[in-house]
């Protein structure tokens, strides 16, 4: 039987997303997602913990995302998880694991243009690409 990979996330930008542009003008969006989840400990008390991922969208589903998402908005994400390794410069090696955003929907409405009163959009952005920027 094959596996699974599939991360449903729903949090907000911890910082606004960086666009960067790799060998052969690939798109690819990087920024960090944190969510909360809130519980009672065993003593009644309200606790916070928040949990911080690494977010990555490839191709064309990172420039549509690049225009629309900013820090500290909330938005649902579904992908899958991708452990990286590399060799530090000083010969340690290391790991990263990151989620490899496949759709995003942003949940919050924001306002358009400040100056223009109530103006503001709803993005619902299922583009129908996958992490290749390709059409499926």
């Amino acid at each position: 039987m094959a596996g699974v990979n599939k991360v449903i996330l729903i949090g907000n930008l911890g910082k606004d997303p960086e666009l960067r542009y790799l060998e052969g003008n690939i798109a690819k969006l990087s920024f960090s997602l944190a969510t909360t989840e809130v519980y009672k400990d065993k003593n009644g008390n309200k606790v916070e913990h928040t949990e911080w991922h690494n977010i990555i969208m490839w191709r064309g589903i990172a420039e549509n995302a690049e225009k629309l998402l900013k820090k500290g908005m909330q938005v649902y994400i579904e992908g899958k998880l991708q452990t990286r390794q590399w060799t530090d410069k000083d010969g340690q090696k290391k790991n990263i694991t990151e989620i490899i955003a496949e759709n995003f929907n942003l949940l919050q409405r924001r306002e358009h243009n400040a100056s223009s009163g109530s103006t503001s959009f709803e993005s619902n952005t299922d583009s129908n690409i996958d992490s290749k920027g390709l059409p499926y």
